[in-house]
């Protein structure tokens, strides 16, 4: 497939990378900053298992303008939930109308703005469970397991986009998938306040019961609201809370079964925070505080967690190392 990959970072350099070593035509649609280290090194997908994968540049497209879309067959977003509007704006002005638009970014409401924009359009909402880090000279490292998901539909179209190392499976309950890994991806936050990596915060217990009070919190607000959750793990989701509760040697046991993470991982927030650049937690915990207003909850956690985060996006480059008391102030 011609497949344009709508805001190329690390999720969409890592993806892209992936399908065109499994025999895609790839365009890579993104900011000068991330395409010149490809055109100079080349595109070099790792992770944490060994898989090492590269493309030479030019056997890639690299864009800067949408005029790109014109030839897709299938246009992935990957942006920031902050540019989805934007970026729909140019799907909807220059993609094929018969070209599939899958949304494979964080939070619940990407697929509903691209809906709005994209009347009519084959739109996928999708689930991407690992996290993907740069690594430079064009080379992007997936740092944790799992594979991803978007919406069923028709054409086939998880198992055409299928390729070694990035299996696309379909599922007739994508949203319940997508608040699911918004449970899991509420830890976010709570990663970058620590300064410690993900391995280091989930070898200590104090921080795994911040992490279990904060996910039951949000659980009992979508209880509330009356929304269905799928557990990204073989665990059902109310599980968590109790599996992060555990003293560490079976909590390690049980974890070591459901996902594999890089010693090395942090999320993504916590790139965000040593960069000096604005988080998605209004698409994180942000959902969990609009939801709880709308059906007279309390989320005390989910609201002290981003305030922090945004002191610390206010604080400029750097992490805040606060410790779970400091975050339960």
């Amino acid at each position: 497939m011609r497949i344009v990959i709508a805001g190329a970072g690390s999720i969409g350099c890592f993806c892209g990378g992936l399908l065109a070593a499994g025999g895609h035509d790839v365009t890579l649609w993104g900011r000068a900053r991330v395409l010149d280290q490809v055109r100079a090194h080349g595109l070099t997908v790792t992770d944490y298992s060994g898989l090492e994968r590269h493309v030479a540049a030019d056997s890639l497209t690299l864009a800067e303008d949408p005029a790109c879309l014109a030839a897709a067959e299938a246009v992935i977003v990957t942006v920031k939930t902050s540019a989805t509007a934007r970026i729909a704006a140019d799907i909807a002005a220059g993609a094929p109308s018969r070209a599939p638009i899958l949304s494979w970014q964080n939070g619940v409401e990407n697929a509903r703005i691209l809906g709005a924009a994209l009347p009519g359009r084959d739109l996928r909402a999708g689930m991407v469970p690992f996290n993907v880090v740069p690594a430079g000279e064009g080379v992007w490292h997936r740092a944790s397991s799992g594979g991803i998901v978007i919406a069923a539909g028709p054409g086939d179209l998880g198992r055409r986009l299928s390729v070694p190392g990035l299996p696309v499976t379909e599922s007739s309950r994508i949203e319940a998938v997508q608040w699911g890994k918004l449970l899991v991806n509420l830890n976010n936050a709570l990663n970058a306040l620590s300064g410690l990596t993900l391995v280091e915060q989930l070898a200590d217990r104090d921080w795994r019961r911040l992490m279990a009070d904060q996910m039951a919190e949000a659980l009992g607000v979508l209880r509330a609201a009356g929304i269905a959750v799928a557990s990204t793990t073989p665990l059902p989701a109310w599980t968590s809370p109790l599996i992060l509760r555990l003293p560490t040697p079976l909590f390690r046991r049980i974890a070591a079964q459901m996902l594999t993470v890089d010693p090395t991982a942090r999320t993504s927030m916590a790139y965000d925070l040593l960069a000096g650049a604005l988080t998605e937690i209004d698409s994180l915990q942000g959902e969990i505080l609009r939801l709880a207003r709308a059906h007279d909850r309390p989320a005390p956690l989910a609201a002290r967690v981003a305030d922090l985060i945004r002191q610390a996006e206010m604080s400029g480059p750097g992490l805040p190392d606060l410790s779970p008391q400091d975050i339960r102030g």
